[in-house]
């Protein structure tokens, strides 16, 4: 239940703090007072759209906080969200500053309009002053039966399998009326396709023929460069770099004989021979294995033109050829299967089927809650002042729809012996609120929503037909919170809590709105006024009384 509200700076609101009790509360007041502002506050809480209009004149910021119990089904959406406070309450807060900017807190976590709509759905249900006149939407009494009857993840479930089927049917009719150019892009990637393989791309292929081109190309330069190298290292008959080297070793050696300080220069000239022994060995190895070969040059440099050809033909680099061949080889399989009719068809024809499976179930909870539906608001009617009159929802097969295979609509007949028509042919705006609220009450008495919200519903209703409605309230009040804006003396009578609203002259003289708990004495007052009008006499005091005793 909702245990306070804090307002500050909304609208007409410059500060407004209220504890709010179990059972039914009313707030009442003089029309313009502000009554309805405290819902629209409450509404702006729970993730509703705000813009800087709701910040009161002269005002930085409108700042509006919630206190709620916290409601079992609430806990593990708020340990999903990480957003879990302490104890057994949990905090709304909605900042909107002068500029139209919102900022949103639960339990002090910052939070999205998103999740404050989420949780918000879970704490209260609020029914507008103008429900009735949404009631008279086809959408929005089919919306309510699901609702009312729990249906709304059999309706995602079916709005799921239609938004596949269409999904497919759209391809394949796409496909039909598109054939001849799909037929024409399919032999098109057969061509490149064919063009690629004929050529029998290998990864890295290009790297390789061209460096194996640039070898064979130069190979007579190489042999002979090498062989020089080798000449001079080892095979000069005359100023080898190896016989020089040995002869030098031989000479420093005797002179190492009598003077040891030359021995490191020993030491370092060995490892230069051996190196150089090292060096002639792999000349002479690769000097084996070099030879001049111009087939095979012609055969890579054949090579070479035939991916150069290739490349220009699809306007590539060479080395991207092969990635290209297995794009284009992707593609044409994704259009086979894309264009293979029967595959489509079929997968059309499933997919059509278990919408039809779902939506068929769908219907059949959807004839046995209008059925209880039809039955509760019936019944309701009666004590209404409307004996005799009946609500029939009716289910009217359609073409298949993301919300099902059928409408749902409301047909009343307002008395005994007459027809029922549809709500939205309703002469009677008192009878239109009555069935409205009615409904209301119903669908609320079923969801377990801990707090309920009824915003001047009642308007359209007066005198024995009232104070139904004020016990219908009241009943309601005995398993959850009820709070009710109301103008009906009969309704505020039968409250456990009693606020009333006012305007008064706040700072700078600007008119501000003031909520003020009311006493026995005080309500008496209050009803009176509401009796009565502007003049309080003796007489609607004592008919206040006797309201209220009752």
């Amino acid at each position: 239940m909702l245990r306070s509200l804090s307002i500050r700076d909304f609208v007409i609101v410059d500060a407004i703090d209220i504890e709010l009790a179990p059972g039914f509360t009313v707030f009442t007041g003089e029309t313009g007072a502000g009554k309805s502002i405290l819902i629209d506050a409450l509404a702006l809480a729970l993730g509703g759209r705000g813009d800087a209009s709701v910040v009161r004149e002269g005002a930085a910021r409108a700042d509006i906080s919630a206190e709620f119990s916290l409601p079992p089904q609430a806990v593990p959406w708020l340990q999903e969200q990480a957003m879990e406070g302490d104890g057994d309450a949990v905090l709304l807060r909605r900042v909107v500053d002068g500029a139209g900017r919102s900022k949103a807190f639960i339990n002090g976590t910052a939070a999205t309009a998103t999740q404050l709509r989420e949780l918000g759905e879970m704490l209260v249900d609020i029914h507008g002053q103008h429900a009735h006149q949404s009631l008279l939407r086809a959408d929005a009494q089919r919306v309510l039966l699901d609702q009312q009857a729990g249906l709304e993840s059999q309706v995602r479930a079916v709005a799921a399998a239609w938004k596949t089927w269409r999904a497919v049917a759209r391809q394949r009719e796409e496909f039909e009326s598109n054939a001849r150019g799909v037929l024409l892009e399919r032999e098109r990637l057969e061509w490149q396709v064919g063009e690629l393989e004929r050529l029998a791309l290998k990864p890295g292929e290009w790297a390789e023929v061209t460096l194996e081109q640039s070898r064979l190309a130069n190979a007579a330069a190489l042999i002979e460069g090498s062989q020089e190298a080798l000449d001079e290292i080892s095979e000069s008959e005359t100023g080898a770099m190896l016989s020089r080297l040995s002869s030098l070793e031989h000479k420093l050696a005797r002179l190492a004989e009598i003077d040891s300080g030359l021995k490191p220069v020993m030491e370092a000239l060995e490892p230069a021979r051996i190196q150089l022994q090292e060096a002639a060995y792999s000349l002479k190895d690769y000097l084996n294995r070099v030879e001049l070969d111009p087939q095979r040059l012609r055969e890579v440099e054949a090579r070479v033109e035939v991916l150069h050809g290739a490349a220009r033909k699809f306007r590539m680099a060479p080395d991207e050829l092969p990635q290209e061949y297995h794009r284009l080889c992707a593609e044409l399989e994704q259009l086979a299967q894309a264009s293979d009719m029967e595959s489509l068809r079929a997968q059309e024809q499933k997919l059509a089927d278990e919408y039809h499976s779902l939506a068929g179930r769908l219907s059949q909870a959807r004839s046995k809650a209008a059925l209880a539906l039809s039955k509760a608001v019936t019944e309701a009617m009666q004590d209404l002042s409307m004996a005799g009159g009946r609500l029939e929802i009716v289910l009217r097969s359609c073409e298949p729809a993301s919300y099902g295979m059928e409408q749902v609509e409301f047909l009343v007949a307002g008395h005994a012996g007459t027809t029922p028509r549809p709500l939205q042919k309703v002469a009677s705006g008192g009878e239109l609120a009555r069935i409205s609220l009615a409904i209301s009450v119903i669908t609320s008495d079923a969801t377990a929503t801990p707090t309920l919200i009824f915003d001047e519903v009642d308007s359209g209703i007066g005198g024995a037909v009232a104070e139904v409605v004020g016990r219908l309230l009241k009943r309601l009040g005995h398993d959850r919170q009820v709070l009710c804006v109301t103008h009906l003396p009969q309704v505020a009578s039968q409250a456990n809590q009693h606020f009333q609203v006012s305007k008064a002259a706040g700072d700078g003289k600007r008119t501000v709105s003031r909520i003020t708990p009311l006493d026995s004495k005080g309500r008496v007052e209050e009803v009176a006024r509401m009796l009565g009008g502007v003049e309080i006499t003796a007489t609607t005091r004592k008919h206040a009384r006797e309201l209220l005793a009752l």
